[in-house]
């Protein structure tokens, strides 16, 4: 199982929800930070709580429909000399629910890829070949498992084009310890997911950050996080050995 005490993850969309999940476990863990919101003040509590564990962290911030916003962050990031050993692409967007959906606007789609598709995909592009030079990395991409419902097309559309890039990217890191991989968190109840979602989004843990401690060398797995709902983080790893 990986170490990942003393490495940097970058954390998008860590100011709630799954995202705040994800910083409180890694930060647990002894990982360093570095937490992205929209606005700085977004991340305050976060950035309070796990500089609280002993953890190094500090806060970006991007509108990540804004490619000049994105590589502004990610410039932040090395001017500060911080190198990323673990990337979780996880905010997103949900645009609408619509009913009507035969009249679904092109900005649905629009916005929707710029901040579920290609803003996770540039930051993969601009970390992951620095991870390669120095032997290690982790990437995490948070997908969807929304299928059969033209009322939510734009997000889970631009989801299912995350899904494509991480597999193609994949293909291309098997068998080193540069990893990508998917993951889902189900149905939660956060901003996006809404209170009626099934699931508490504690539930999550650990199976969204299962991608960040597995070392066998496997990339484009889908780790669907409800299927580790409950366990440690050690049976956790284990379990997620079995998946192809």
């Amino acid at each position: 199982m990986t170490e990942v005490k003393g490495k940097w993850a970058l954390i998008t969309g860590a100011s709630r929800g799954v995202g705040y999940e994800i910083a409180k476990f890694m930060a647990s863990h002894g990982c360093n930070l570095v937490l992205h919101s929209r606005s700085l003040g977004h991340t305050d509590k976060v950035l309070e709580e796990v500089k609280a564990m002993g953890i190094e962290a500090y806060a970006v911030q991007a509108e990540l429909s804004d490619m000049n916003a994105v590589n502004k962050m990610l410039d932040e990031i090395e001017e500060k000399g911080t190198h990323i050993d673990i990337l979780f692409n996880d905010a997103a967007v949900q645009i609408a629910y619509r009913t009507e959906y035969y009249k679904t606007p092109v900005e649905d789609y629009t916005q929707s890829f710029l901040i579920n598709t290609i803003a996770p995909a540039m930051i993969c592009y601009r970390l992951i070949p620095k991870m390669i030079e120095k032997g290690f990395g982790r990437v995490i991409n948070t997908t969807s498992g929304i299928r059969n419902e033209p009322e939510q097309a734009g997000y889970s559309a631009s989801k299912a084009a995350l899904d494509k890039i991480t597999i193609d990217l994949g293909s291309k890191l098997q068998g080193t310890d540069v990893m990508i991989n998917l993951t889902d968190p189900g149905w939660c109840r956060t901003d996006l997911g809404g209170p009626h979602a099934p699931n508490a989004v504690e539930s999550c843990i650990p199976g969204i950050v299962v991608g960040a401690f597995v070392d066998d060398k496997k990339s484009g797995r889908f780790l669907h996080a409800q299927l580790f709902t409950g366990m440690t983080l050690e049976d956790a790893v284990q379990k997620a050995y079995t998946i192809e």
